[in-house]
């Protein structure tokens, strides 16, 4: 990869930390490398707002005792007085943490790393006028595809290109290279001088095959004009129909509750439910960390793991948690590879790439099936939600439903309950498919949610 130092370069500093770890008492040591490159523009309303090129590399050791305290560090050198220093650091801040048995290296076992397909060339070729050319036709659209846009606020293109290195006292020297892109438009719409409204939408992929700039900036117009002076209905119960979008925030709160340490530390209310009917018997949700392309994707995790796919819900009965080395252990089974990290952290658990099993149901038969509820668009404030008791309360744009179809833009209104309903409330999944970053998600029926408005 252009750019960054020889694998050879990055897998001698990593043997010597490892070695300097050992010989300074450690037990174990692991190593984390990574190498980034890449470049963003954003433009404003025509006129260039940021606009940036670089690398970054990151070097972070983690060593081990006997008594299972763990400590990290990191550096942005390959030199070797920077890594004497890195060495020292890590061992300091494990004798200073907190004893754990159940902390531990992964075998050296070698397994074979499946090609995921997440590399692009074409990433690495992207030149300044790519990227200034998609900006402005994409602002050039949203403009155009409105009479109400008095600003397109940002017209934004990214890029970038990296290399993963793990290693560690175990034998383990893993490589994979990766790429992503993205991009992105908001715009400010107005219809007189009262109403104004502000929106966006955007796309991200691992090849630059995988975006349509041109699509989201039209779906940035027509999503932001679907609310653009939106009332609230009546307070009342309503049957509502979640957007692609919109789903997605919900799949990806469902799935943090799958995480292991969520588990052990009493921060999901599906402690104890493995094996038991906790959702609607529509949903079934994957975690996917081999899925090709995926941007949650990569052939092994954090602690050098390889990467599964792992069943969380199977027709609404709860299947299994998303695991790493330490909690594995705890509950005698093997890591599902969802380990993750940071050059200067120790593991945790992760989700890689959320997949809800599409339904068979169009958008329209939803829209009929909803009747006079609302059509949801917008989540907001849904990181608010109570992970233990399942309890929320959060604001909603979109449109009223009439007759099985969309009509009012509708904002100003909360709607508010408990997360264990709307899972089991969920009545139907609809078959339009999409991923959002790494969450996979179709619209859905939710029914009977209680909504305060006028």
């Amino acid at each position: 990869m252009r750019g960054a130092p020889s694998r050879e370069a990055v897998e001698e500093a990593s043997a010597f930390l490892i070695r300097r770890a050992l010989e300074k008492g450690a037990a174990g040591a692991d190593v984390v490398y990574r190498f980034s490159r890449g470049g963003a523009l954003s433009l404003r309303d025509g006129e260039v707002e940021k606009n940036s090129y670089g690398t970054s590399a990151g070097i972070g050791l983690r060593t081990l005792d006997r008594w299972g305290r763990q400590g990290a560090a990191q550096v942005n050198s390959l030199e070797r007085p920077f890594l004497e220093d890195l060495a020292q650091w890590s061992l300091n801040n494990c004798a200073y943490s907190e004893p754990d048995p159940y902390v531990h290296l992964g075998p050296g076992c070698p397994f074979p790393l499946p090609d995921l397909e997440l590399y692009d060339p074409e990433v690495e070729a992207v030149a300044p006028e790519f990227r200034m050319e998609v900006c402005k036709e994409m602002g050039e659209i949203a403009r155009d595809a409105h009479p109400g846009v008095v600003s397109v606020r940002s017209a934004s293109w990214g890029e970038g290109a990296g290399e993963y290195y793990y290693g560690s006292s175990e034998g383990q020297s893993l490589w994979y290279s990766a790429t992503s892109a993205g991009c992105g438009v908001s715009v400010v719409l107005t219809a007189g001088d009262d109403i104004m409204e502000m929106g966006g939408s955007g796309d991200d992929s691992r090849f630059i095959s995988g975006l349509d700039p041109r699509k989201a900036a039209a779906e940035a117009v027509s999503r932001t004009a679907m609310v653009m002076g939106g009332k609230p209905l009546p307070t009342g119960r309503y049957d509502i129909v979640l957007d692609g979008e919109a789903a997605a925030s919900l799949v990806e709160v469902i799935g943090e509750l799958f995480l292991a340490p969520a588990i052990h530390k009493n921060r999901s209310f599906l402690k104890g439910k493995l094996g038991e009917h906790v959702a609607s018997r529509a949903l079934t949700l994957t975690d996917d960390g081999l899925l090709k392309r995926g941007l949650g994707a990569s052939p092994f995790d954090g602690e050098g793991v390889p990467r599964a796919k792992t069943p969380l819900l199977t027709g609404g009965t709860a299947a299994g948690w998303l695991y790493n080395l330490k909690y594995a252990l705890i509950d005698g089974v093997k890591s599902t590879g969802n380990g993750s990290r940071s050059l200067s952290g120790t593991p945790d658990a992760d989700t890689t790439n959320l997949v809800l099993e599409p339904g068979a149901a169009t958008l329209e038969e939803l829209f009929r099936q909803a009747g006079n509820g609302i059509y949801v668009t917008e989540l907001l404030g849904f990181h608010t939600l109570n992970p233990v008791s399942g309890e929320f309360s959060i604001g909603i744009k979109g449109a009223s439903l009439s007759g099985g179809a969309p009509g009012g833009a509708v904002s100003g209104m909360i709607i508010a309950g408990n997360l264990k309903d709307v899972m089991m409330n969920i009545d139907l999944v609809g078959r339009d498919f999409r991923f959002y970053g790494s969450v996979g998600a179709c619209p859905l029926v939710i029914r009977d949610v209680a909504a305060s408005g006028c």
